[in-house]
């Protein structure tokens, strides 16, 4: 589906997408932010920054390499002291295959650990060998993980959420595009900047391409960002969105592409957050929620989380 865009709308050249749209798959951002891109042509290993990659996964996720590496570390060792003979680890009094393997294992967490309890040690050339490489094996793993969970508690990260949906609501003598964002923890953060750019996919020269227009703010810098920021762009005669109702919504292929540049003061330092919305995730006719309010006692101003996506959906837009 496409829609002839009226002729006093800007095209932009600065997306940083390509213009053919029959090479593109599903959505140009997604919702975290992130490119909807997946790389080839390039060996895995050489295609992942293994220091980006432990730094971005899901907390989850994280801990699951961390331990599974531990263990898997320590087996490989065990494996090692079993074959060279646990005869040459003094201390062992297991009588099964089983046991003797079991003490080999925890003598390597100890040895991993450089903890040391002194109830196995190595006694022969190869598992001394062995213990030693560990050792120091342990000491810089230990280490590397430790600058990892560094990185990730340290790391600065805009801690701003996006509504859901964006949404078609009246808008003085009109009507406009609005969507929301608020800060979500207790970092100040200030000197906040938007951008919205609208990505189509349209017919031209009986060739689809992309077309990407930026999009006007009413208000596209705040001082700072404390409470919820509701970006809005009015459509006007010059909007790419101007003409467009419930249905070309619901059956254009389009995207709406969100930049957000904020200073936290604590880090000192500017951060950057980006999300998108298909043209499907528009609602027409309606309008947000207030976020927020006083308390009992006049003294402070709530803001209500739970009400970020929160919207009225009971208006009549006359196009």
């Amino acid at each position: 589906m496409f829609k002839k865009i009226n002729a006093k709308a800007k095209t932009s050249d600065s997306s940083g997408f390509g213009t053919s749209s029959s090479n593109y798959g599903g959505r140009f951002i997604n919702k975290d932010g992130n490119a909807n891109v997946r790389k080839i042509g390039i060996g895995f290993f050489d295609s992942i920054s293994w220091h980006h990659y432990m730094l971005t996964i899901p907390r989850w996720q994280f801990l699951m390499v961390i331990v599974l590496f531990y263990f898997i570390a320590n087996l490989f060792f065990a494996t090692i002291y079993y074959l060279i003979g646990v005869e040459y680890l003094n201390g062992v009094t297991a009588n099964t295959e089983v046991e003797k393997f079991g003490q080999a294992f925890f003598f390597s967490i100890q040895t991993y650990t450089t903890v040391g309890y002194g109830h196995i040690n190595p006694t022969g050339f190869w598992t001394s060998f062995v213990s030693s490489i560990e050792a120091l094996t342990g000491l810089l793993t230990f280490a590397i993980a430790t600058g990892l969970f560094y990185g990730r508690f340290s790391k600065p990260k805009a801690f701003v959420r996006f509504s859901e949906n964006a949404v078609i609501a009246p808008y003085n003598d009109g009507i406009a595009l609005m969507l929301r964002m608020t800060p979500f923890k207790n970092a100040n953060l200030t000197d906040a900047e938007a951008r919205l750019t609208l990505g189509l996919s349209l017919e031209e020269n009986g060739l689809m391409v992309n077309k990407f227009y930026q999009l006007p703010l009413e208000l596209d810098k705040i001082n700072a960002l404390t409470l919820s920021w509701t970006l809005v762009h009015p459509i006007t005669e010059k909007s790419p969105l101007y003409g467009f109702t419930a249905e070309d919504y619901a059956s254009v292929d389009g995207e709406i592409l969100v930049f957000i540049k904020v200073f936290d003061d604590i880090y000192s330092t500017h951060l950057v957050k980006r999300t998108s919305y298909v043209l499907k995730e528009v609602i027409y006719g309606a309008k947000f929620n207030i976020m927020y309010n006083r308390n009992e006692d006049d003294s402070k101003t709530i803001l209500d989380l739970e009400k970020l996506n929160s919207f009225e959906k009971s208006f009549y837009i006359k196009v």
